[in-house]
């Protein structure tokens, strides 16, 4: 029993509870879990970012612990009927480690290939980052974390020197006087953080929302700019320009705090707002009134998020943004700054310790020798044997059982099937595959296809840590221990490097793992050595860079100097193209994604919930009624969306809060409403990330 499971246990028939977070998105709601008899009910805890709210998703999370599709027994496919079969532990681990022995002898340890997940806790996340590349030793290991916010992630790199979704606490969004989303729209998405806008509008504060939707978020704005998609980079330009021609840059930050501007403001020159009007639809005159409102505020924040960044051209996007941050003397200002609200729930935490193709823990490079070196010493192993980087997410999806490519794959909580770009085509990579393994606790699309499912622990039934969209480490406490049957990630990950050989330990205890975690990250960009679980439930979380015990966390960066070589924020001269696909004759509209209130990512959880499902049932199409009306479409007809590569159907949603030349459908479905049957497999080439957020489609009553 974990010592967090055996201190809830309470005596004389009284419940057990929990303090934990949320296990959906980066908000990371605190919440208490309590158990009376057979049930399970959510209490809302006060915590900085939620201050005791929870959204519909966080209140019914607890729904899922004995849910009547809870995978407790593993299966294995039967290689004579092709269904899936009960099968012992031993049975399901000897079969795969028997697979992989096999794959790698004949093609090579890179003929395996590892796929995570940004909801793993950071133990998690560290084992599975280890597992790959000690265990397998194969390159193969990315996550669908890449198609979060790597695009965010590698604009604050390369300006910054250093990606942490909002280097500043949440509760400084409600102290700015101007905020800018972008992208955005926490009001369906992480709706407690809009708790932290109704302060900033109780100030007084000013709200601006870019979006080509008027979503719930957009709605509550006092200036919404509605840019045809894939046109945020010009308008950021165009912001600039703007900035630039009114002498509202911030000379003396500029000069003292920043390199490369000069070359920037010769780019932007030529962004005049009439044209970028043209370009956009975004009128000059709102694009003018963005801009003074930044520009003349005492405190001014910009936040990017996946509409801006879910492009092709997704990372030179978000740097537009952080240039124009950086013009006016946002970042590191008291009050002000850039920052993206990460949308997994360990989005951040996931990515800093192994899971990313190119990175080892402490968020370090894996072609870097020091890098190699240490990480190498605290695993026990000598540098030269581990791998070097890997692919992006899609490509290495795209790779399956390809000439060359991996044969193999594990998959730990991640979905794929539904979530993947291309979607169709993806499914057919895996259905290909010598061998699928599957770690979750419901059996996803992906999960239907594996030759091996293993049913693993849920939020509340493992003790773990987090990492929120501040950068703050939190502590999930075990309410009580899986059900018979059911094993923790950590467990699978211990067993099968056991029967691979493994030269180095891999403990299942998650506190023994985060012990090692922070002596592999001591050092990095993301230290957690000061970290403790006892720290963090001493305090409200601690934020890192935290490297000694002793000393403080930072809750914000930047206040001195940037995490780049001279200290300096480095501008990047960006330039607007358009989007990988046009519109043409046959495919004459742009096809958008994105999220509903009461569904989460692929839906393999929230679309289990009886009380979520009647919130949102199914997937939809919304369409312009000036579209619907040249269609013949009426609400509630089934429509036909169809791309260069594939379709899906759908009811229509008629609404005038779409533009009449853009369509747009929620990606939580799969099936025949499943959106990534439609969307576009281009990718940024410096992150990775697809081009979800626009692609030329067709549109027909079915």
């Amino acid at each position: 029993m974990t010592d967090r499971a055996r201190s809830a246990t309470r005596s004389g028939g009284d419940p057990r509870q929990a303090e934990t977070h949320c296990p959906y998105c980066a908000l990371q709601c605190g919440m208490v879990l309590r158990e009376t008899g057979d049930r399970v009910e959510v209490l809302p805890r006060q915590f900085p970012t939620n201050r005791g709210g929870l959204c519909q998703k966080g209140w019914t999370a607890a729904e899922l612990l004995d849910h009547p599709d809870r995978l407790t027994t593993p299966l294995v496919r039967d290689p004579a009927t092709g269904e899936l079969r009960p099968a012992t532990w031993a049975a399901a681990l000897d079969r795969i480690a028997a697979g992989i022995r096999a794959v790698q002898t004949g093609h090579g340890r890179d003929a395996v290939a590892v796929f995570g997940g940004g909801g793993l806790t950071n133990e998690k996340a560290y084992a599975l980052g280890k597992f790959a590349r000690v265990a397998l030793r194969t390159r193969h290991i990315d996550y669908n974390g890449r198609w979060c916010m790597s695009s965010a992630a590698a604009a604050g790199i390369r300006a910054f020197g250093v990606d942490r979704g909002l280097p500043f606490p949440l509760a400084d969004l409600g102290r700015a006087e101007t905020l800018l989303l972008v992208g955005a729209n926490p009001a369906e998405t992480m709706p407690p953080l809009m708790r932290h806008l109704a302060d900033q509008r109780e100030r007084g504060g000013r709200l601006i929302v870019v979006d080509p939707r008027v979503t719930a978020t957009a709605r509550q704005a006092d200036l919404h700019l509605q840019p045809l998609p894939g046109t945020d980079l010009a308008v950021a330009n165009a912001l600039l320009h703007i900035a630039l021609t009114e002498g509202l840059i911030d000379k003396d930050y500029v000069a003292a705090r920043t390199t490369g501007f000069d070359e920037v403001r010769r780019t932007v020159a030529g962004y005049w707002p009439a044209e970028v009007e043209r370009l956009s639809g975004v009128p000059v005159a709102d694009l003018e009134a963005t801009v003074r409102a930044l520009g003349t505020a005492r405190s001014a924040i910009i936040l990017t998020a996946r509409g801006a960044e879910q492009h092709a051209k997704g990372v030179d996007t978000v740097s537009a943004f952080v240039n124009l941050a950086l013009a006016l003397g946002l970042p590191g200002r008291p009050g002000s700054g850039y920052g993206c609200l990460t949308g997994q729930g360990n989005g951040q935490g996931g990515r800093e310790h192994g899971q990313k193709a190119d990175q080892l823990p402490g968020y370090r490079k894996i072609d870097d020798p020091a890098a190699r070196e240490h990480v190498a010493g605290v695993w026990g192993v000598d540098p030269d044997d581990l791998p070097g980087p890997g692919v992006p997410a899609y490509q290495l999806l795209d790779s399956l059982g390809t000439p060359g490519g991996p044969r193999a794959m594990l998959v730990f909580g991640s979905n794929p099937v539904v979530s993947a770009p291309r979607a169709a085509h993806i499914e057919s990579r895996l259905r290909g595959l010598d061998l699928l393994v599957v770690a979750d606790f419901l059996l996803s699309e992906t999960a239907a296809l594996a030759d091996v499912v293993l049913p693993v622990a849920q939020w509340a039934e493992e003790d773990g840590t987090m990492t929120n969209l501040e950068g703050r480490v939190l502590r999930r406490h075990a309410l009580r221990e899986p059900p018979p049957g059911v094993r923790t990630d950590l467990a699978v990950l211990t067993e099968l490097a056991a029967r691979l050989d493994a030269p180095a330990s891999f403990p299942a205890d998650p506190a023994e793992v985060f012990t090692e975690l922070r002596r592999a990250s001591a050092g990095g960009v993301a230290d957690y050595a000061g970290v403790s679980w006892e720290r963090i439930d001493a305090d409200e979380g601690v934020f890192w860079p935290c490297p000694d015990p002793d000393g403080p966390d930072t809750p914000r960066l930047f206040a001195d100097s940037f995490a780049t070589p001279d200290g300096r924020a480095r501008f990047q001269p960006v330039t607007h193209r358009p989007a990988a696909e046009p519109v043409c004759a046959d495919y004459p509209l742009h096809f958008t994604t994105g999220r509903v209130l009461a569904q989460y990512q692929s839906g393999t959880q929230t679309r289990r919930v009886a009380a979520l499902r009647r919130a949102a049932p199914n997937g939809f199409v919304e369409l312009h009624p000036d579209l619907a009306d040249r269609l013949g479409v009426a609400e509630g007809d089934e429509v036909r969306v169809a791309s260069r590569r594939g379709e899906l159907r759908a009811p229509a949603r008629v609404t005038p809060t779409i533009r009449p030349d853009t369509v747009f459908a929620p990606f939580h479905w799969g099936g025949a409403a499943r959106a990534n049957s439609v969307t576009s497999d281009a990718t940024d080439p410096v992150s990775g990330m697809p081009e979800f957020k626009i692609c030329a489609v067709r549109v027909e009553k079915a």
